[in-house]
């Protein structure tokens, strides 16, 4: 094997697979990455046996074939020459990096023993969608939802497709957000509806690496999910289990309503969060004759604060506790100028989205206060 390519361009491909090396004892490949060049492309891929990430780099290949060095290395190196245009030769299962004026040989593994990649669907069916609204929708979800062992059917997101739309959708049993992404968003070639678990940290991969201009497209088979643009191609095994059925929990009236500013809301949590360090609460009290919602916090060591915003009210309701991160996370999905809450009675969970959008909710329930 033997390639010419850029600098900037080897270390995109570097990054955008890097986060799928896994440090193993069981088997050392893993930490390498697979550097192929075959049929006038070059590609990078690494794997954890969970998912693999494969990306294409610009480049002149010289002569065909693969190989198998260390990703730790190879980046450090990379990153370290400051040379643009850099020279790429296998001899044996060494890799010779040279310039102008510098030379390195990398120690690498048998390109024999890299896992092969496999294949997913038939590739006649599949979803078509920009990349940016892909990416949105992911980041959306995944604020309410976190790595956990215990139940790894919470520790995912949900993507329900229908002809109609499709909604994304996580948890984590303390919060919930759900994303609605309407027919005229995407172009299917699925013919049936289906309901499929991605991995939380695939997702969020798939929001990292893909490109906002790009056209991506979806598939899926019973365990796997492809996820693939132009340049780069994500492969995730699927969650088996049942995503919690959440439609009996979203509220549909409440006992106070709350439109704030966003900015002005997101700076009271955040304020509140440096006294609620320890018990991570925060209280949130409506004001409705004063047009007004106060935001406080307390500790016993540090003290307190307290942040009243001007706010349109709608409806009484007594002193409601949150966590304040979380609260925090609900305005992260959320784009408008304007957040609408809606609060219940009796430790109900509350309601938060944009003032003028409802394809985008977070459900969280409050601290329950005996």
């Amino acid at each position: 094997m033997k390639f010419v390519a850029l600098r900037s361009n080897i270390k995109e491909a570097i990054n955008a697979v890097e986060k799928a090396v896994t440090d193993t004892a069981n088997l050392p490949i893993l930490r390498n990455i697979l550097i192929e060049a075959k049929d006038g492309v070059i590609t990078f891929t690494a794997t954890n046996l969970e998912i693999a990430i494969c990306r294409k780099v610009v480049g002149k290949v010289i002569e065909e074939g693969r190989i198998a060095p260390p990703l730790t290395l190879i980046s450090s190196l990379i990153t370290n020459i400051q040379s643009d245009r850099l020279n790429f030769e296998a001899k044996g299962d060494n890799l010779e990096v040279t310039t102008d004026n510098y030379s390195a040989v990398i120690n690498g593994l048998p390109a024999d023993d890299f896992p092969i990649t496999p294949s997913v669907g038939d590739g006649e069916k599949y979803i078509t969608i920009k990349g940016a609204i892909l990416k949105e929708a992911i980041q959306q979800v995944s604020v309410a939802s976190q790595f956990s062992d215990l139940r790894p059917e919470l520790n995912t997101v949900l993507c329900n497709f229908s002809l109609e739309n499709i909604v994304l959708a996580a948890t984590d049993g303390f919060r919930l957000s759900e994303k609605t992404l309407p027919s005229n968003f995407f172009i299917s070639k699925e013919k049936e509806p289906f309901k499929i678990l991605i991995p939380l940290r695939a997702a969020l991969e798939i929001a990292r690496v893909i490109n906002d201009e790009e056209e991506v497209l979806l598939f899926h088979d019973e365990n796997q999910i492809l996820v693939r643009t132009e340049t780069i191609q994500i492969i995730s095994r699927l969650i088996e289990g049942n995503f919690p059925d959440y439609s009996g929990i979203i509220p549909k009236e409440f006992s106070a309503e709350v439109v704030v500013n966003r900015d002005e809301f997101t700076s009271a949590i955040r304020l509140a969060g440096v006294f609620g360090q320890k018990n991570g609460e925060v209280r949130m009290r409506v004001h409705p004759n004063k047009k007004a919602v106060e935001i406080a916090s307390a500790d016993q060591a540090l003290g307190e604060n307290m942040h009243t915003l001007p706010a349109k009210v709608k409806g009484e309701i007594g002193d409601t506790f949150f966590n304040w991160r979380y609260l925090g996370d609900a305005m992260k999905g959320i784009k408008s100028e304007e957040v609408f809450l809606g609060l219940q009675e009796e430790a109900g969970p509350a309601l938060i989205r944009a003032a003028v959008d409802n394809s985008y909710f977070y459900i969280l329930k409050p601290i329950l206060k005996t």
